[in-house]
């Protein structure tokens, strides 16, 4: 299906297997001089220790931070917001569109304009003095009196924790309220020790209480309304759903990573609709942040996970994240479960329920592009790859920080290098939401590049056909459809930054729907079959 939706470009494959081939490196010189009145001044790109210095009207301000840190579901994320609405302007950082989204919603309906900025979309109300942003999407150049970052533990994310210290150090407000896990708050007092900002620390006590069982589940026909099963991979989610299913008794849900997150967000609906079939839920961890769901009881099916490179242990943020999503205060489970399906993964959920997560020890940092580009004019004829590799390799940074995973940066670079573009313009479209591991977003990324490359205007039916669109039958087609929505939301994000280039922004967005529509289709009829009424069951 998918080489009918992606039409076939000359770019040969060989530079999409050149993304995974380091590159031979030399030795650079890593700082240029500079005459000035006094003498030679020697400027060195590759020190990002000082990164606070960066952010000049950051450091304009005396920010007022307030840390809001506690378990999920203990109401700090609502304090923080609480604040927010009560300001005169603010903008809301979440690390999820979901999350973006919900914020939107929920100030606009209290009759506070505001503005939804996602990599992906922009709506814009008339006179809002609020904005509801990724974190990515975060502007470190606009003044307000609220802001907010959620989940700021993330900071100590391997591939994205850099865009939370940037949010962190770079946002002028009067007020910042970080929300999340007790884990970041001496490693955030550290950070901020040289910003001259006030640091207040609110810790808050889970709302409702979670109970770890002492015993595991016993079979699948014990599952019931209100459980969430937790597994970690598309082929084992519809695997349950189906046995689930077959028994007749429940319809389930499902949520996962590679869901477009309008069908997550429409599932997340059924499941919480008491008045739906649809009263089990089949998920990865994609649960953890970005939903509101109406869990009674967490169930591992798995206590590991494939995270990209190898199957490991789930850690214990992970546990207490996931596990955190059963009873939501305010819901008709005021008391959340959690269990497993094996016996033995029991002492690791009581463990890690019982016990702090681990103290984060640094925070991520990367160059912006200014630095990078700097550094460049320093190495003529090179490409964005092993400027890249070479400045990372020679980036001197404090105890505080660690450089961010840029493997799936260094991936692009190489297939974009040989083109005839800027070096900012291929920097743009290395922070693009592209995975090179999916073959056919990376085949999108390429034809992207080269076309652009080539005509300086990327026109959508050059690539991908209209119309062609249809109900995935098998799971390897819902992969394949899955990616063609990647390949459309890529087209989206980038038509937001280089709008001239790519104008097709609204046909894009419209196939994208359809896909969505389509996933939607293959799930409602992937074997769903009308519980048995229980008085049935009982004559059986």
């Amino acid at each position: 299906m998918a080489s009918l939706l992606l039409r076939r470009s000359t770019v040969s494959r060989t530079l999409l297997s050149n993304a995974n081939v380091g590159s031979s490196i030399c030795i650079f010189t890593t700082s240029r001089q500079f005459s000035s009145p006094t003498g030679t001044v020697k400027i060195d790109f590759t020190d990002l220790t000082r990164p606070h210095t960066w952010y000049p009207a950051a450091r304009r301000k005396k920010r007022n931070v307030i840390l809001h840190v506690g378990p999920t579901n203990s109401g700090k994320t609502y304090s923080a917001l609480k604040r927010l609405e009560q300001s005169s302007s603010g903008v809301y950082c979440g690390p999820l569109r979901l999350l973006a989204w919900e914020v939107a919603k929920r100030l606009n309906k209290a009759n506070i304009p505001c503005d939804l900025i996602t990599g992906q979309e922009k709506e814009i109300i008339e006179g809002a003095r609020h904005k509801a942003v990724t974190v990515e999407m975060a502007d470190v150049s606009h003044n307000y009196d609220c802001a907010v970052i959620d989940e700021i533990q993330m900071i100590g994310c391997r591939s994205r924790g850099f865009s939370f210290t940037r949010a962190l150090l770079g946002i002028p407000a009067d007020e910042l309220h970080l929300c999340g896990d007790a884990a970041a708050v001496q490693l955030i007092q550290e950070i901020l020790s040289v910003t001259g900002d006030n640091i207040e620390v609110q810790y808050y006590d889970r709302l409702s209480p979670l109970v770890p069982s002492k015993t595991p589940l016993r079979s699948f026909s014990d599952v019931r309304t209100g459980d969430c099963i937790v597994t970690f991979s598309r082929r084992n989610i519809y695997k349950l759903k189906k046995r689930i299913e077959d028994d007749g008794r429940h319809l389930c849900s499902v949520v996962y990573g590679s869901l477009p997150p309008e069908t997550r967000t429409r599932q997340a609906t059924m499941f919480n609709d008491e008045s739906s079939e649809f009263d089990v839920l089949v998920a990865s961890d994609a649960i953890g942040m970005g939903l509101n769901l109406n869990i009674s009881r967490i169930i591992f099916s798995e206590m590991e996970k494939f995270d990209g490179l190898e199957m490991r242990p789930l850690s214990v943020p992970e546990i207490k994240q996931i596990a955190g999503r059963a009873g939501r205060y305010g819901s008709k489970f005021p008391v959340g479960e959690v269990t497993c399906l094996d016996k033995k993964d029991l002492p690791l959920i009581h463990s890690s329920l019982n016990c702090p997560s681990p103290v984060l020890e640094s925070a991520g940092l990367f160059p912006t592009f200014d630095l990078l580009y700097m550094y460049s004019r320093s190495h003529l004829n090179v490409g964005l790859c092993q400027i890249l590799e070479e400045f990372v390799e020679n980036a001197k940074i404090s105890e505080n920080y660690f450089i961010a995973n840029c493997e799936e940066m260094l991936k692009v670079a190489a297939v974009l290098d040989d083109l005839p573009i800027t070096l900012h313009d291929k920097y743009l479209f290395c922070l693009s939401p592209a995975d090179m591991n999916d073959e056919i977003l990376s085949q999108g990324l390429t034809q992207f590049a080269h076309t652009y490359a080539k005509n300086r205007i990327v026109r959508l039916k050059e690539i991908f056909t209209p119309g062609t669109l249809k109900v995935p039958k098998t799971q390897a087609e819902l992969k394949e459809l899955e990616s063609i929505h990647k390949v459309l939301e890529l087209y989206v994000w980038l038509s937001f930054r280089l709008d001239d280039s790519f104008p097709d922004r609204d046909l894009a967005a419209s196939q994208k729907s359809i896909c969505g529509m389509l996933i939607e289709d293959f799930l409602e009829r992937l074997g769903f079959q009308k519980p048995i009424p229980k008085r049935l069951k009982q004559i059986r």
